[in-house]
């Protein structure tokens, strides 16, 4: 018996074929456009539940808050950023513009910090984190069915919700509509 174990253990190391692998960390990207590295960790990224986001989208002063609802992974999302980092840097001693983030906790460092990096996002970005969507999505709006990209105009006398991707115009429009 301890010789055909020793046999079988021989034709094992005997056949083992080495082969050279390197370990990545998920937190360390590449990008294929620009052939480099994007590092997630060098992001810091503020994580709320509903209890946490409900005072950052209900705030009472004197700009116009214009909160957008969105995910890497919904195109029409990132296909309306620039039109919301446009806001933030034309407008932005009026205008407090805040993305929320919907994508999943598990791809914070492997896809969202490396989107907000590569995009150079300059608007606030938080990450969502709240399991309990039968409370949050109708207390964000009663009839909010939860699908993305959905936004948030308000100020202190007005609130509009949006639940559509938007032209630059049509954000343009609906903006200059609070400041009247």
């Amino acid at each position: 018996m301890k010789r055909i174990v020793l046999l079988v253990l021989l034709v094992v190391l005997a056949c083992k074929e080495q082969v050279k692998t390197e370990i990545v960390p998920l937190t360390q990207i590449v990008d294929k456009e620009e052939k480099k590295a994007i590092d997630a960790y060098d992001i810091s990224l503020e994580i709320y539940d509903y209890d946490g986001l409900e005072p950052l989208i209900n705030k009472v002063d004197e700009k116009i808050h214009v909160v957008n609802f969105w995910a890497t992974w919904c195109a029409p999302c990132v296909k309306e950023l620039p039109y919301f980092e446009e806001i933030n840097a034309n407008y932005n001693d009026r205008v407090e513009v805040l993305l929320v983030s919907l994508d999943f906790p598990r791809n914070y460092d492997s896809k969202l910090k490396p989107f907000m990096k590569k995009h150079n996002l300059k608007s606030k970005v938080i990450a969502f984190d709240d399991i309990d969507q039968n409370r949050w999505i109708p207390a964000i709006n009663k009839n909010w069915t939860g699908a993305l990209p959905a936004t948030i105009i308000y100020n202190q006398n007005k609130r509009q919700f949006y639940e559509q991707s938007f032209t630059k115009e049509e954000l343009e429009i609906e903006l200059k509509s609070f400041f009247k």
